[in-house]
């Protein structure tokens, strides 16, 4: 397993521990604000904190194991060969997106970082602290994007494996 596939699958197990926490602030904002009529001002806050970093830190997994969503009725009816730089392609058509979104998510999260900018809520965040995640997940995607177009063009990840091969 190489650094960047233990470094992927650390930062999943960080998101789905985000999930967790965010479904358990939730919870306890529900039973603060029914039963003891006693809102929180961070629960809904820091819960989509931890919502927006763990979806966007998980997603890099996501694809290097297959687990994302994808329609390949088409790519079936393909020779092994077309698959390979079909999924080549694609792969790195989604680098490319996400080198766009990280370029203009970073220039977002600076401009908020250098301005002050917060949320204006109760709890005012500064904003940077969620925009970061879009910069910093969609470079890990960036790169996910150019090794996996490696590994289908070299024939080391066959387009039609199984999902998950690279848990």
């Amino acid at each position: 397993m190489t650094f960047f596939q233990r470094l992927t699958k650390a930062l999943a197990w960080a998101a789905s521990g985000l999930f967790v926490a965010a479904g358990l602030m939730l919870t306890f904002e529900v039973v603060a604000r029914h039963f003891f009529t006693a809102p929180t001002i961070w629960a809904a806050e820091l819960s989509q904190l931890c919502l927006i970093w763990g979806s966007l830190l998980g997603m890099t997994w996501l694809l290097g194991a297959r687990r994302h969503i994808a329609v390949d009725a088409l790519v079936e009816l393909l020779s092994a060969q077309q698959r390979r730089f079909t999924e080549a392609f694609a792969m790195l058509t989604v680098a490319a997106f996400s080198a766009v979104v990280a370029w203009k998510g970073w220039g977002i999260f600076f401009d908020s970082f250098e301005r002050g900018r917060t949320t204006g809520s109760m709890l005012d965040l500064p904003t940077w602290v969620s925009e970061l995640a879009v910069p910093v997940g969609f470079a890990l995607l960036f790169i996910q994007g150019l090794i996996e177009a490696y590994l289908a063009i070299t024939g080391r990840r066959d387009a039609s494996a199984s999902h998950g091969a690279h848990e």
